[in-house]
C-alpha cells in the first residue's frame, strides 16, 4: 500500500446512515484487495452497525452510542481480536463516559492512518481523537461541513464521477489501492425467519419487493401507486409483491396491501440482516432513495429506483441494468426532508412511468428456466 507500512492498522470513520455505510464498504475492499494483511477497524454508531455483521473484512467494529458495553469490553479491557467466520467482533461504549472511554480505547490502536468518509465535524473530530498518524479526508469544498477540514492533516480531492461511491473510493486510492472493481463485500444469511415467511407464503414462486418508506416524507411515492404497482406486477410478471416497513411505517404498508386487490403482502418484520436476506431472493425491488434500497443493490436484485429530492447520478443504485426515474432536476427543495411548496416532485412519477421501467428492467433479467 503506497505510502503505508504493509499490515497497516486503519481506521474507518463513518457513523451513519444505512445507505451511506453501503456506499462506502468498497473503501474496505479495495484496501484489503491491496493489502490482505491492512487491519480496519469502522467506527460506527450502534443503530446501523447490524450491516457491518454481514461484512466480511472488519476486523472489529468500534460502535458508539451502543445502549450497554459489550460483555468483555469495559474499560481496561481489550475485546476479541476479529470475529468468527472472518465477520467483526464488537467493542461498544455507552453511556456519559462512552465516548471518552472511546476515544482512549482508539488511541491505543495506533492507527497508521484514519479515514473520514462522512465529512462531518463530529466525523472529523472522532478521526482526529484516534490519535491515527495520518488523518484523511475530503478536500472543503468536497464536505457537507467545510469546517471539518481543519482537522485533516491530509485532504483528497475526489474524482468528476459523481457517484458517492467513487467519491468514496478517492481516500483508498490516495493510499495507493485500486478503486476497480467495485466491490462489495456483504452476505447475507440463507436462512431465518424472513426465509421461512416467503417458504410458507408462496413457496418458490419469484416475487418483488416494494419499499414505500423514508424517513423524509419527500422521498415517498404515493401508497396507492404503490397498491395499484403490485397489481400490475402480478398481472403483467406473475410476481407476488412483499412491501418492507420499518419503525412507524406499518399502517402505510398496510395500504398498500390493501389497495393491491390481493396482488401484496405485508413483509414480516425485518432487521438488516432480514432485509438484505428477503432482497437477495427477490426478482424485483422498487424503491424509494433509502437504506433499503442501497442494501438491494448491494445484494444484486434488480432494482426501479424512485427518485424526487435527491440526485441518483450520487445516491442511485450503480448496476448499469437498474432502471432511476428522477424528477430532480425539477425539484425545488433538493436534500430537504419536508417538501417546502407542499406537493413533493417525487408525486409527479405517473403508474405508468414505473410500469415501463419495470419492463424494461426485468427484459435484462436471464429468463427463468
Amino acid at each position: 500500500m503506497t505510502g503505508m507500512p504493509p499490515a497497516a492498522r486503519i481506521l474507518i470513520v463513518r457513523l451513519s446512515a444505512l445507505g451511506d455505510i453501503v456506499h462506502a464498504l468498497p473503501v474496505l475492499a479495495a484496501l484489503r484487495r491491496q493489502d490482505p494483511a491492512v487491519r480496519v477497524d469502522w467506527l460506527v454508531e450502534q443503530a446501523y452497525a447490524p450491516v457491518l455483521g454481514l461484512v466480511e473484512g472488519v476486523h472489529r467494529r468500534v460502535i458508539v452510542r451502543a445502549a450497554a458495553p459489550a460483555r468483555g469490553s469495559g474499560p481496561g479491557r481489550e475485546p476479541p481480536q476479529g470475529g468468527a467466520g472472518g465477520h467483526a467482533a464488537d467493542v461498544r461504549f455507552g453511556g456519559g463516559l462512552g465516548y471518552l472511554r472511546a476515544a482512549a480505547f482508539l488511541r491505543r490502536q495506533h492507527y497508521d492512518a484514519a479515514l473520514d468518509l462522512q465529512g462531518l465535524i463530529k466525523s472529523a473530530v472522532w478521526a482526529r481523537l484516534s490519535g491515527a498518524r495520518r488523518v484523511i479526508g475530503f478536500a472543503r469544498s468536497h464536505l457537507r461541513e467545510p469546517q471539518a477540514a481543519w482537522l485533516y492533516g491530509e485532504t483528497v480531492v475526489p474524482p468528476a464521477s459523481p457517484h458517492v461511491i467513487q467519491k468514496n473510493l478517492s481516500l483508498a486510492t490516495y493510499l495507493g489501492a485500486s478503486a476497480a472493481p467495485v466491490e462489495l463485500p456483504i452476505a447475507a444469511p440463507t436462512d431465518g425467519a424472513v426465509a421461512r415467511t416467503i417458504e410458507a407464503a408462496i413457496g418458490p414462486a419469484r416475487y418483488a419487493v416494494l419499499n414505500p418508506g423514508a424517513a423524509w416524507p419527500n422521498k415517498r411515492w404515493p401508497p396507492k401507486r404503490f397498491g395499484a404497482l403490485a397489481a400490475s406486477l402480478l398481472h403483467r410478471h406473475g410476481l407476488v409483491s412483499f412491501v418492507t416497513w420499518g419503525p412507524a411505517e406499518r399502517a402505510l404498508a398496510e395500504t398498500i396491501v390493501s389497495e393491491s386487490n390481493g396482488a401484496a403482502r405485508l413483509a414480516p418484520p425485518t432487521g438488516i440482516a432480514d432485509l438484505a436476506a428477503l432482497m437477495g431472493r427477490a426478482a424485483l425491488v422498487v424503491s424509494g432513495d433509502t437504506g433499503p434500497l442501497h442494501i438491494a443493490a448491494a445484494m444484486g436484485a434488480p432494482i426501479v429506483g424512485l427518485y424526487g429530492p435527491t440526485w441518483p447520478e450520487r445516491n442511485g443504485p450503480w448496476h448499469p441494468d437498474d432502471e432511476v426515474i428522477s424528477r430532480a432536476e425539477r425539484c425545488q427543495c433538493h436534500h430537504k426532508r419536508q417538501c417546502l411548496i407542499g406537493a413533493p416532485c417525487i408525486n409527479d412519477i405517473s403508474l405508468g412511468e414505473v410500469e415501463e421501467a419495470v419492463d424494461r428492467r426485468l427484459a435484462k433479467e436471464p429468463k427463468a428456466s
